[in-house]
């Protein structure tokens, strides 16, 4: 469907002639629960004004088009798969069209969900940037704002939820309709809906004469899970700090948050309805770190109210607009509400980590980026719109001050509310409260790609601070002295820097073994080591007190890991020595996952199987040694899952323990998501069969247990078992998104790279047909997921050379994972012999 893929000039000028007023939705769900029905029937009948147009059309991708009115008359269904043309507009018009949709397995548009606990039948919505059209007839696009009313029918047992509250219900055949009240302007891509047996949990929030009715749901068979004091604890702290720092009371009447299977996301901005991934639902044991990453997320979307859906871009170009500012609030509001102080250190982290990956890509884009069309939207919810977006505003709120910034977004709210924004609305407000020039700002750090490169040049007595591709930067440099075996902070030097070089001034410079630029994570760069600092945080690097800057250093040593600069084999000893005594457990998950992945990405050849082996000995003894029930217990029990899967040394003590025939460490719970996680390993390694996952499974019947069911079966090392898989991931359409996942994990499962050679030929023969007809979230799990891990170049440039007309988003897809490929190639010729 060509027309699908809406592209910005067309939807400009769209909405240079039409005006929406109104669109009230009729959906009929009452037969969900009959899964032999795979459609439903659906409406929307809106009120819009046409400037001078006679023609236009309304969007839509389902199963049929059965009516369409305008201003009372019947049309003929003009209906091309994605767009409905209606015709004869008037100045006022009234447009009604009727079809049916199609229920989702893939998490876009109206997904269905069977739980295997108990047969129950659950739905939500997911739409950005584009699949409201999906569930109901929309103007899909953001400026085309409009109040919304939402009709449901559906079983009469059900839980039905939108954006607005829910004002009526009335018995019909086969169930209830219920009527929800209207909505303040909104997006068609943040309405909402969920319909089934939800559990839910009532809260409040009040402010002042303000009382806001607040939700917790998630499906009944997560109940036992649901630490929902918890989740409302958050989402009070976080509505008392966005109204008084946006000094704009909450405007969506209700809300409620619910956790939903088989998400794509970890959660969206709907208002009043926010849905979050139930991955937040923790099955069994959870760090500090995996509770603060929730509240981050409660956080971010709740910045959303006000940052994207109260003041929303007008087009995706200006999609930082609100994912820049949210990923930013997250933190930002972690910390001030005092709910986890340690949130800028997973930022840096976690977040900027995200960022440098993605900003060394050759498809890397300014943080304002130029997207023509939604296919290009779709995959620009990235490390830079995110990650580095909210980086660059961390560097502002210090530039102009946290005062000035936050008068600055208050004027931009009351300036837009309930109306749609670009770059220079948000600068205009900014500077005006700032009394900054903010001009320079915007060219240097918005509107440009790529990273600076900071190191420190020790000239005899001075220092310099060095950087490639020059940007204004304010930062700090800590200077650190080894103390026995323990790294001090002896001082900082805090520099403004723009040029390519600039001498450092203090009084006194301490001689220092470290010397760590960016040591507080201040500004976005990429932060280079020299030899004498590397060997310092090699002798002394969890010594350090500040976990942002042992942050800072983490991510120095990963990045000239990346980079070819510091071998893969000794960035292992340095995480085998200092990972055990890493006292936050974001840094913790981190440096573990980092040194998985360098081994399978960078180590030579050579060498890979014996660093398996010592990384595999280095988990196991952290395992063993870690406080009983820490946070750090719990990383290392984890990693012996990843660990195990291609090293099988331990292979005969973790299926003991598994079977409860051997003890396994004081303090830790092998839960579900553990014993999972310890079975695929050993199935990769060729030490569990089917019988042995249809055990597990039998212990374990839930959504997540099918969905790791179905990945140990697919990882089993046969050629076979591996063929079987590869074809039932590219043609079983009935896979939804999760099984989808677990089915290409399996494939890759064990590093098992001869089981799968054979198949490179036929992923670049498939990929452009998979692009076209399935959905763009499904393909693009199959392009990146089974990307070969070849051993040279050529095919997937013969490929790229061929095939220069293919779509852009796809061929971006494939330029990324090109270049991932080159440097695993180049970063492993470059190890030392």
């Amino acid at each position: 469907m060509s027309t699908a893929n809406l592209h910005r000039d067309e939807t400009a000028d769209r909405a240079a002639s039409i005006s929406v007023h109104t669109v009230s939705v009729d959906l009929d769900l009452r037969g969900a629960r009959d899964l032999g029905d795979e459609t439903f029937a659906t409406a929307s009948t809106f009120v819009f004004d046409a400037d001078g147009a006679t023609a236009t059309w309304i969007d839509f991708i389902g199963t049929s088009v059965d009516e369409v009115v305008v201003n009372g008359a019947a049309q003929e269904v003009d209906w091309d798969g994605a767009r409905v043309r209606v015709s004869s507009l008037q100045s006022r018009n009234t447009v009604t069209v009727r079809g049916r949709g199609r229920f989702s397995r893939s998490g876009e548009g109206l997904h269905r969900f069977v739980d295997p606990v108990d047969d129950a039948v659950y739905l939500y919505t997911q739409y950005e940037p584009a699949d409201c059209r999906r569930v109901y007839p929309c103007f899909e696009q953001p400026d085309l704002k409009a109040r919304w009313s939402f009709q449901v029918s559906a079983p009469t047992d059900w839980t039905v939820l939108s954006n607005g509250a829910e004002t009526s219900r009335e018995p019909v055949k086969g169930g209830v309709r219920i009527d929800f009240a209207e909505t303040l302007p909104l997006s068609s891509y943040i309405t909402a809906v969920a319909a089934g047996p939800y559990h839910r949990v009532d809260g409040v929030w009040r402010s002042g004469e303000q009382q806001v009715a607040l939700g917790v749901l998630c499906r009944a068979s997560l109940v036992e899970h649901l630490d929902a004091d918890e989740i409302l604890d958050v989402t009070r702290r976080g509505l008392d700090f966005f109204s008084e720092a946006f000094d704009y009371a909450y405007p969506w009447g209700k809300y409620d948050q619910i956790f939903v299977p088989e998400y794509n996301l970890g959660a969206m901005e709907n208002p009043g309805l926010v849905t979050f991934t139930e991955a937040y639902v923790f099955r069994g044991a959870s760090t500090r770190a995996q509770h603060e990453g929730r509240a981050n997320t409660i956080l971010h979307e709740m910045a959303h109210m006000w940052f994207g859906d109260l003041a929303t871009m007008r087009w995706w170009d200006d999609l930082w607009l609100k994912e820049s500012f949210a990923d930013f609030m997250g933190a930002h509001a972690n910390v001030a509400t005092g709910a986890h102080e340690d949130a800028w250190v997973s930022f840096a982290s976690r977040r900027k980590g995200w960022a440098y990956e993605q900003d060394q890509l050759p498809t890397t884009h300014p943080i304002v980026a130029d997207i023509t069309d939604l296919e290009a939207a779709k995959l620009n919810f990235d490390g830079i719109t995110y990650a580095k977006g909210a980086s660059v505003l961390k560097q502002l709120v210090a530039f102009v001050g946290e005062d000035a910034f936050f008068r600055g977004a208050q004027r931009y709210f009351a300036a837009h509310a309930f109306g749609n924004t670009t770059l220079t609305d948000l600068l205009d407000a900014l500077e005006r409260a700032s009394g900054r020039d903010l001009r320079a700002w915007s060219d240097a750090w918005l509107q440009t790609t790529g990273m600076s490169e900071i190191s420190v040049d020790r000239d005899d007595d001075m220092l310099h601070v060095v950087q490639t591709d020059p940007r204004p930067h304010r930062l700090t440099v800590g200077l650190y002295g080894l103390e026995g075996d323990r790294l001090v902070r002896r001082g900082g030097v805090d520099a403004d820097i723009v040029g390519a070089r600039t001498r450092l001034s203090a009084p006194v410079l301490p001689d220092a073994d470290l010397i760590l630029p960016n040591d507080d994570d201040r500004t976005y760069a990429k932060v280079r080591l020299d030899e004498r600092s590397t060997d310092a945080v090699a002798a002394g690097l969890s010594s350090i007190d500040d976990a942002l800057a042992r942050a800072v250093v983490w991510a120095a040593l990963w990045n000239a890991t990346r980079d070819g600069d510091l071998p893969v084999r000794r960035y292992l000893d340095i995480v085998a020595r200092h990972a055990p005594a890493e006292a936050n457990s974001a840094l913790l998950a981190d440096a573990i996952s980092h040194a998985s992945a360098a081994i399978a990405r960078y180590a030579s050849e050579s060498d890979r199987a014996g660093l398996r082996r010592s990384w595999l000995a280095a988990v196991w003894d952290a395992l063993w040694t870690a406080q009983p029930g820490s946070d750090a217990q719990l990383a290392w029990a984890r990693a012996l899952g990843v660990a195990a899967a291609v090293a099988d040394e331990n292979a005969p003590e973790i299926s003991a323990m598994l079977a409860g025939e051997a003890q396994v460490p004081d303090g830790l719970v092998l839960d579900a998501e553990l014993r999972w996680g310890w079975l695929f390993a050993l199935a990769a390694t060729g030490h569990a069969d089917a019988a042995r996952a249809d055990a597990e499974l039998a212990s374990d019947p839930t959504a997540k247990g099918r969905t790791m069911h179905r990945a140990v079966l697919a990882a089993r090392p046969d050629s076979d078992v591996r063929a079987a898989a590869w074809t039932a991931a590219w043609t079983d359409e009935s896979l939804s998104n999760d099984h989808l996942d677990a089915t290409i994990s399996g494939i890759r499962a064990g590093a098992r790279r001869d089981l799968i050679a054979a198949f490179d030929a036929d992923y670049f023969g498939r990929i452009r047909d998979v692009w076209s007809h399935r959905s763009i979230e499904i393909a693009r799990r199959l392009v990146r997921g089974l990307f070969p891990s070849a051993e040279s170049l050529d095919a997937a440039d013969g490929w790229l050379a061929a095939n220069t007309d293919a779509p852009g988003a796809l061929r971006r897809i494939v330029i990324e994972q090109r270049d991932g490929l080159a440097r695993d190639l180049r970063v492993r010729a470059a190890q030392p012999d």
